[in-house]
């Protein structure tokens, strides 16, 4: 990148919208599961095979953990008590906050920069994140938080994306795409975001993350 490139970059009015988990937030299934199935093998095929991504983004994207867990266990009645766990004791698969992200997440506040977050969670167990340490301090601070479970839209679907902009505005009435820069540890809703005009990094080396925002002029 050309030193003009970044000069015309860093003029460009930045506001910059994180995902939370894998970025701010460290949410892992396997926390909870090696508590509930000693075996490595046969917890990573439970995880891979029965209670999976695929399942999980489902609840992020409008539907109730009761359909679910009742749904999955009708297909898996021999798991049904993993299934039930699944939810019944999700904060167990919470382990804090990332101090990498964080770090990022306090030089752009110390920096006067616009934080919004724009993440897939379940209407239902977003309000313990929203009410318990360490996570609602952080939570506290962002100007808007855009939920999948709330809008029954999940990322990468591009409304969720408009919709996150919409509200952006209601702050910021004069923001384009290209004054939002977009943090997120899955490439393909990074690649989402980049493809309607955002600024977007996707999150898989903190010190990158931070060394591409100073790219762009940003205090990391």
């Amino acid at each position: 990148m050309t030193a003009m490139t970044i000069a015309t970059i860093a003029a460009t009015p930045a506001i910059v919208v994180f995902d939370l988990g894998g970025v701010l937030f460290d949410w892992n299934p396997d926390y909870l599961f090696r508590k509930l199935i000693a075996d490595e093998t046969e917890r990573k095929w439970f995880l891979a095979h029965v209670c999976n991504g695929a399942w999980n983004i489902q609840q992020d994207g409008g539907r109730s953990l009761a359909e679910a867990t009742a749904s999955l266990s009708a297909l898996h009645p021999q798991h049904a008590p993993l299934i039930a766990a699944f939810y019944a004791r999700w904060t167990e698969m919470l382990g804090g906050t990332l101090a990498p992200g964080v770090a990022i997440f306090n030089a752009l506040e110390a920096g006067g920069v616009p934080l919004y977050a724009l993440t897939n969670w379940s209407a239902e167990t977003f309000p313990y994140a929203r009410s318990n340490a360490p996570y609602q301090p952080i939570l506290e601070r962002f100007k808007d938080i855009l939920v999948s479970g709330e809008e029954k839209l999940i990322k990468p679907d591009p409304r969720i994306y408009q919709r996150m902009l919409e509200r952006i505005r209601a702050h910021h009435p004069d923001a384009q795409p290209e004054h939002l820069i977009f943090i997120d540890d899955v490439e393909r809703n990074v690649l989402a975001a980049r493809a309607l005009g955002w600024r977007a990094i996707h999150h898989a080396d903190p010190a990158a993350t931070a060394a591409q925002l100073r790219d762009w002029g940003l205090p990391t």
